[in-house]
């Protein structure tokens, strides 16, 4: 897994700063953005600090849950997901990518969930999330 950036808790981060540091993959990063803005109401955005990470995390809230988190690494950022069990039978029945459907059978299971991410470095990286953000929207 690449490091993650974005480590000084002082610096709060912004556009410019991330777009510095994910290159080109700021396409997919406003893609998400503008999926998520044109598609629901309510989304909020923040940043937060997380302690335990030793970094800044953006979250995309719809009232007061998190959909996602999205962590910026070096050319690239990662998007994770809290899932509860419900969302098992969801992913295994959709149309995310067999890679996308492992990596979540493999994340570390919990008596309330599981997380896991989809670091994106491709169009259908992007893709996937868009898909990931749709279903857990879904669940209740």
């Amino acid at each position: 897994m690449d490091p993650i950036v974005l480590t000084d808790p002082t610096v709060v981060p912004n556009e410019e700063l991330v777009f510095k540091r994910i290159g080109t993959k700021r396409l997919f990063w406003k893609q998400i953005a503008e999926h998520l803005y044109a598609n629901h109401k309510e989304i909020t955005e923040a940043w937060q600090f997380y302690n335990d990470g030793k970094c800044w995390m953006f979250r995309y809230l719809k009232r007061k849950k998190t959909i996602c988190w999205l962590g910026v690494q070096e050319d690239t950022f990662r998007v994770g997901f809290w899932l509860s069990d419900k969302a098992r039978p969801v992913i295994e029945q959709s149309d995310l990518t067999e890679a996308v459907k492992e990596s979540y059978r493999n994340a570390r299971q919990t008596k309330i969930g599981c997380g896991f991410s989809i670091v994106v470095n491709e169009p259908s990286d992007a893709e996937n999330v868009l898909k990931m953000i749709e279903l857990k929207l879904k669940i209740k």
